[in-house]
């Protein structure tokens, strides 16, 4: 089998069981499909929360009812879904915020990804013979990279909270949902069994997750989580610096290298997220903002708008072949740049300004027939610098002031790497396989990279985490973003293409069915629910289309002149929109 082969057949794997964005029990995805209910709606007059885990976001609404503004209501989310959600809420991850503040009529990006230790290489996951060695940078201790979680979200709440709340309030509920436990239910109950041999795997989790003889706890049975209580104890009494220095830092650091890692607890100490400019284009009329890098999602996501807003806005819309031709289109010419300009800007010079531009939107278009489908093999990546001028969870959160939070932040790989730092309850990721291991080596998600994201001290990897807010005149009226590894640029696109170009409700732009490709593998991969007629006339034009379970979670807010519309995504069960 030759190693290009087994390289699509890893990457189809990852796409169609979902393991990234939808780590369920084989049975439990089975059943998930054949029985998914439509996405519903929920209308509020003041505030809502929407996010992928039910008691996180009532944890949320509570804020807002009792005065706090969607920043505070955004932070206690945050740190709930680390006890509630453990697969992917995390205090030993990281992730990106998107903030709107009404009054001001300003949007601020929080970098707070994960960084690679000091002592890292740019030949950290090469095998003897110079290859990639998968096992290096995703299963074992290498692959984890300093958190970002608690000093992201810290930050968040002193610069732009409402004075309403200290850090400790925002962070009660939680800590007494880890100290009491909760009931294993919904996406929980069905992820376990898949996580089981990766947390069985490490002596620290496996008494956490797992009963006496072995099996992963089951719906109805109660998750305790004592030592992250204490963790979360610390950080509330003591502020953000209780992780990253002293007793934590160390049982952190020492988890790390005692399972082959290369972290020290200089490298927490020294941890800082940071403040960055979102990326803002225009979309027909509307004004979008989002993530810049090392984030690639808000760069590509108007790059692949940009591109099919030179198109009729209502055949871009329909759900027809014609429209979704020209939505894989777009998506492979911007998954092609992703691979070979996106990086840690800290780094590398990233020619952000030239991706996003109308004029670099209008060269690609040039080149896609509206008969055929083009072979990612025929697609290089542009040459955007001459228009210079697994798990993941996302929740969105508004208040009644209009001030709006898009909150994207992960793990890696469901439960990330599986291993608890003994003593902490601290979850710790693998996030440093979003790296390239080499140049034009695929990470887990079939995601292609070249020099530009290469590991190296103390950089950020590459992140398609999307948070997104769409404005109209200066005001929010959407906020989306979503899991799903490689598929979270592509789904934060098609919501937005539902609600402008089909004129869909945001239930409806949800719910829809979608597709997904991005460059290599040459794949065109679908959720059920499409027309078989329209995936022939695809597979007429050129495209290979395969089957895909549903994935993502795009816990989506819109404003509209009924009042303040929640959507929770009905591909995770549990998710829920709360109003206030």
């Amino acid at each position: 089998m030759s190693p290009l082969f087994r390289r699509f057949l890893a990457v189809a794997l990852v796409l169609a069981t979902g393991a990234f964005a939808y780590a369920q029990s084989r049975s439990g995805m089975e059943s998930t499909l054949r029985t998914m209910p439509p996405a519903q709606a929920v209308v509020a007059p003041h505030g809502m929360v929407v996010a992928q885990e039910a008691r996180a976001a009532r944890i949320g609404a509570d804020i807002l009812k009792q005065g706090g503004n969607a920043i505070d209501a955004a932070v206690a989310v945050g740190f709930a879904l680390s006890v509630t959600y453990p697969r992917a809420g995390n205090l030993g991850g990281g992730g990106f915020m998107l903030v709107h503040l009404a009054g001001r009529n300003q949007d601020i990006a929080i970098d707070y990804r994960e960084t690679a230790p000091a002592a890292a290489t740019r030949d950290m996951f090469l095998d003897a013979k110079g290859e990639p060695d998968e096992h290096k940078s995703r299963d074992s201790a290498l692959a984890v990279g300093v958190p970002g979680t608690v000093a992201g979200l810290s930050l968040a709440l002193e610069r732009y909270g409402s004075g309403k709340f200290t850090l400790a309030q925002l962070i009660a509920a939680a800590l007494a949902a880890a100290r009491n436990g909760i009931d294993v239910t919904d996406d929980t109950a069905d992820s376990l069994p898949w996580a089981q041999e990766r947390l069985g795997h490490w002596p620290s989790s496996a008494p956490i997750f797992l009963n006496s003889d072995g099996g992963v706890l089951t719906r109805g049975q109660l998750l305790v989580q004592a030592d992250l209580a204490a963790t979360l104890s610390a950080i509330a009494h003591n502020g953000p610096r209780a992780f990253y220095e002293g007793p934590i830092a160390d049982k952190i650091a020492a988890a790390v290298r005692n399972a082959g890692g290369i972290m020290t607890a200089d490298d927490l100490r020294k941890y800082e997220p940071v403040m960055r400019t979102p990326v803002r284009g225009t979309y027909r009329g509307y004004e979008i903002v989002s993530m810049p890098p090392p984030s690639s999602g808000g760069v590509h996501l108007i790059e692949m708008l940009n591109i099919l807003e030179g198109y009729d806005s209502p055949t871009v819309g329909s759900g027809s072949a014609n429209g979704l031709h020209l939505l894989v289109e777009a998506m492979r010419r911007a998954y092609a740049d992703r691979a070979t300009f996106l990086g840690d800007p800290d780094s590398v010079k990233v020619p952000v300004a030239g991706l996003i531009s109308k004029q670099y939107a209008a060269m690609l278009r040039a080149g896609i027939d509206l008969k055929r489908a083009t072979p990612s093999s025929e697609i290089k990546p542009g040459n955007a610098a001459i228009h210079e001028g697994d798990n993941t969870t996302h929740f969105s959160v508004i208040d009644a002031d209009g001030n709006a939070v898009a909150n994207t932040y992960t793990l890696n790989f469901s439960y990330g790497l599986g291993l608890v730092a003994a003593g902490t309850g601290v979850l710790l990721n693998n996030e440093l396989d979003d790296f390239a291991a080499k140049p034009g080596a695929a990470n887990a998600f079939g995601l292609i990279g070249y020099q530009a994201n290469l590991p190296g001290p103390g950089k950020r990897p590459l992140s398609s985490m999307t948070p997104t807010f769409v404005l109209k005149d200066g005001k929010v009226v959407l906020v989306t973003g979503s899991p799903g590894g490689s598929r979270i640029i592509t789904t934060v696109l098609q919501v937005i293409v539902g609600v402008i170009d089909g004129k869909h409700s945001l239930a409806e732009a949800v719910g829809a069915p979608r597709l997904h490709q991005q460059w290599e593998p040459d794949v065109v991969y679908v959720e059920p629910g499409f027309a078989q007629n329209v995936l022939e006339t695809l597979a007429a034009r050129g495209d290979r289309v395969v089957p895909m379970l549903r994935g993502g979670s795009a816990n989506s807010i819109m404003v509209t002149p009924q009042g303040i519309v929640g959507t929770a995504d009905p591909r995770t069960r549990g998710a829920l929109a709360v109003g206030e």
